[in-house]
Order: structure tokens, then C-alpha cells, then sequence
């Protein structure tokens, strides 16, 4: 029979391809976003195509804590366990529901003030994952095993590497519509270049973190 386990683990592996997939098309894509050598129109295109891809990013990165907090009661490593992982789960859920209804209002004033929503509910968790990963490894808890208190920090770290790429993406729609209603065209690609600059380095260092998470997961080093 499958076990509870299995779905669980199933489902981690899921978001993580999700979110480093989602990541990478992001990446590629932003080339075609900035490049301007093409019309307005084409990289708007582009920009919706980065979008729709980034969303399922999102998803992954939201659900690998859930999934991972609910893996660690099982193996023993975290305590909190039944009705916290139920209220885990619904608080998930809602957090998930404000991502999406941010998407699908992208481009609209709904649309950015839904996404600084979502950027706040981060920097609540943030400062919690830190100090929680932290006092674990000084400690020993209430994360047991140092890997997964390890694994912790380096998602912290990831979702505010996140929160700067979602900057930079909120940023494009708005220099997008300064070029289509006639703005300084060079300054305002100058700002498009320096943003994606930024972005890439940090994109890097994402995808470093999202391996290295998925080698502890699997190897469960120290």
C-alpha cells in the first residue's frame, strides 16, 4: 500500500523540481525580456511567459516547507506534530491562495498590493526559520538533526533570495509601462540592464542553495 511517507516524499520531490525548473525557464526567458532589439510588444510576451512559468516556482517554494516540516514529525526531528500540522497546512493553503490571486491580478493596482502581501508574509517567516535553524544547531533544538536545522537556514536564506527576485519581476511591469506610454527609452533600459544584472547573480547563488538543500535531503550528512 502506498504510505502516508511515500506521498509526502513524493511530493517534496515534486517542489523542488518545480521550483528549480520553474527558476531556470525564468532565467532564460529574462534574456528575451530585456533584450531590446526586439519590440516592445515580443518582450511583453516574453514577460507574460515569465510569469506563467514563475508561478509554479512560487508554488514549489511555498509547499517545501509544509512538506518538509511534516517529513521531519514523521522521522522524529521536529516535535510539532497534529493539530500543528493541520494548522500548518490550512495557513499554507491560505498563503498559496494570495500567491495565486497576486498571478492571476498581476499588472493591476489588486495585482502589486496582493504581492506586497505576500512579500510581508515572508518577512514574518524569515526571522522565524532563522532563529528556529539557528537555536537547533547551537542547541539541539527543537530541530534534532543538524542537517535538517541546516536545510532550515538555507530556505531561510533562499526566500529572501526570492524576495529580491520577486522585486526585480515587479519592477519590469512597471518600467514596461513607462516604455509604452512614451518614457526616456534609454534610461529606463539602462534600469531594465542593471535589474537583470542583479537578478542573475543572484539566481546563481538560488540554484547553489536549492542543490545543496536537495544533497542534505538526500544524504542526511551530519
Amino acid at each position: 500500500m502506498i504510505s502516508e511517507y511515500s506521498i509526502l516524499k513524493f511530493l517534496h520531490i515534486i517542489a523542488v523540481v518545480y521550483w528549480l525548473g520553474g527558476e531556470w525557464g525564468v532565467f532564460q526567458t529574462s534574456y528575451n525580456v530585456t533584450n531590446p532589439h526586439l519590440s516592445l510588444d515580443e518582450r511583453k510576451r516574453h514577460l507574460e511567459t515569465a510569469y506563467r512559468i514563475d508561478i509554479l516556482a512560487r508554488t514549489g517554494i511555498i509547499l517545501l516547507l509544509p512538506l518538509g516540516l511534516h517529513l521531519g514529525n514523521y522521522w522524529g526531528i521536529q516535535p510539532l506534530g497534529g493539530p500543528w500540522l493541520v494548522g500548518m497546512w490550512i495557513i499554507t493553503a491560505l498563503w498559496l491562495s494570495l500567491t495565486w490571486a497576486a498571478f492571476i491580478k498581476r499588472g493591476t493596482p489588486l495585482g502589486t498590493t496582493l504581492t506586497i502581501w505576500d512579500e510581508r508574509v515572508r518577512y514574518v517567516l524569515i526571522p522565524i526559520l532563522v532563529a528556529v535553524s539557528l537555536a537547533s544547531l547551537i542547541t539541539g533544538g527543537p530541530f534534532t538533526a543538524a542537517w535538517y536545522a541546516t536545510k532550515v537556514l538555507i530556505y531561510s536564506g533562499l526566500l529572501v533570495i526570492g524576495l529580491g527576485l520577486r522585486y526585480v519581476m515587479r519592477n519590469w511591469f512597471a518600467i514596461f509601462a513607462q516604455l509604452s506610454s512614451g518614457g526616456p527609452k534609454d534610461e529606463l533600459e539602462s534600469r531594465l540592464t542593471r535589474e537583470i544584472k542583479r537578478a542573475r547573480l543572484m539566481a546563481y547563488v538560488y540554484w547553489l542553495g536549492i542543490g545543496t538543500n536537495a544533497f542534505l535531503g538526500v544524504t542526511k550528512l551530519f
